[in-house]
């Protein structure tokens, strides 16, 4: 008997919530994070994912039927329109500094430098606007020429010093450049929005729109740069925390709000980068990392939120810090971690998401894919409290065997 797409969506919910509350689902449920696959399945640039939201939209809702997950995260791209207009230093796009067939890639840039700490912490807002954004956007260069309002008096003398200020040719011409930015983001997420809405009413569980990470990785990635905030640990450890503090600060006062029904649990995507075996030691981690993650991690359980964290790299010295936070709660997505281990330290505690390694879904038969799923399934599915999925990007994954992953899954992860 065929389903109705809320019956879908109600069964798949089901068997994701079962796994987050660690108990046994009908069959092990599988998870595609989309990315660029849609485009390469379908045969259509991944450059339209910046340039075409018609055809990139089409093409993701033609792969969510085609292999049918029961989760699947489907990645939102900004338009390529706005990109070109805002002119990030650190960005490459397909088309733009990179092939209109290859993934972006971030550069990463120290935006902020080693003696601006007490300008971050002292006034964020104004460090943000008038330092940090004309340093990372050729067309926010303007904004360095505003004042800083609380030097100019709580007076309504200080709006004569931001009209003169936006008077200035280059000033007004950045306006004028963020005022059209905006417009084209207004349409994209108008689009989005209805996108999200038509996956939902197919029946495909998807993730609770919005991101949080470790105050950590936010330094990291986007102020100091590696390099820098890992010079820091050891020359200015006590600013670095106090930027952490004021980070997780920030992050918990705007974690996004619960969307969608209850049908199915609202996950919140956490990526984490630096947190690794490979970039610091456990005694670094439990000072500059942890803290902050696991701080993040319970402020977005308490909005009644589901982390899905992604341990990036091997996290097999790490994963075990996971159970100071609530059981049945969070799942933890792996990468290279020991999977194995994780099983050991996180069984009855927190669930597993995992699976079959990128560069088999890209290059391997299928054969090795099957093979990989059962030594998967059977390591950390056999209780419960486990979802299948590719271990990272599947950009240019052989579609057969994406499609062999979700279906040998579905046959020999069922539970009796």
């Amino acid at each position: 008997m065929t389903q109705t797409p809320d019956e879908q969506y109600r069964e798949k919910g089901k068997r994701l919530w079962d796994v987050v509350r660690l108990q046994k689902p009908d069959r092990v449920p599988v998870m595609l994070e989309l990315s660029y696959f849609p485009a390469w399945n379908t045969g259509i640039p991944f450059n339209a994912a910046y340039y075409d939201y018609d055809a990139w939209l089409a093409a993701c809702i033609r792969t969510v039927k085609e292999y049918d997950p029961d989760l699947t995260f489907v990645t939102s791209f900004f338009p390529g329109e706005a990109l070109e207009l805002l002119r990030p230093k650190a960005l490459r796009w397909p088309g733009h500094g990179v092939s209109i067939n290859d993934s972006h890639q971030y550069l990463e840039l120290e935006n902020m430098m080693p003696n601006e700490y007490d300008a971050f912490l002292g006034d964020t807002s104004d460090y943000l606007l008038r330092i940090f954004l004309p340093r990372v956007c050729e067309a926010t260069k303007g904004l360095e020429k505003l004042p800083r309002m609380a030097a100019r008096g709580f007076s309504y003398q200080g709006a004569f010093a931001l009209a003169q200020a936006l008077s200035d040719p280059e000033v007004a011409e950045t306006v004028r450049k963020l005022q059209e930015i905006g417009d084209v983001m207004n349409k994209w997420q108008d689009k989005m929005r209805a996108f999200n809405i038509e996956v939902d009413k197919l029946g495909y569980p998807t993730f609770n729109p919005g991101t949080a990470n470790a105050p950590f990785d936010a330094v990291s990635d986007f102020l100091r740069g590696m390099q820098g905030t890992m010079k820091d640990m050891f020359r200015q450890p006590e600013k670095l925390l106090a930027a952490f503090d004021l980070i997780l600060e920030e992050r918990i006062s705007s974690l996004p709000p619960v969307q969608g029904s209850n049908d199915s649990p609202p996950l919140l995507f956490m990526g984490l980068h630096r947190g690794s075996d490979g970039f610091m030691s456990t005694k670094q981690f439990e000072k500059f990392y942890w803290p902050g993650l696991k701080n993040t991690i319970l402020a977005v359980i308490d909005a009644g939120l589901t982390p899905l964290i992604f341990c990036e790299g091997d996290w097999t010295s790490k994963i075990g810090y996971l159970r100071e936070l609530p059981a049945g709660k969070s799942i933890a997505r792996l990468d290279l971690t020991d999977i194995y281990k994780a099983a050991e330290l996180l069984k009855g505690h927190t669930a597993i998401m995992a699976g079959v390694p990128a560069s088999i879904l890209q290059t391997g038969t299928t054969d090795q894919v099957k093979y990989f799923c059962k030594e998967f399934i059977d390591a950390l599915g056999k209780d419960g409290g486990f979802i299948m999925s590719p271990g990272s990007s599947i950009d240019k994954a052989k579609p057969e065997n994406i499609r062999t992953m979700v279906e040998f899954t579905r046959e020999y992860g069922v539970y009796s």
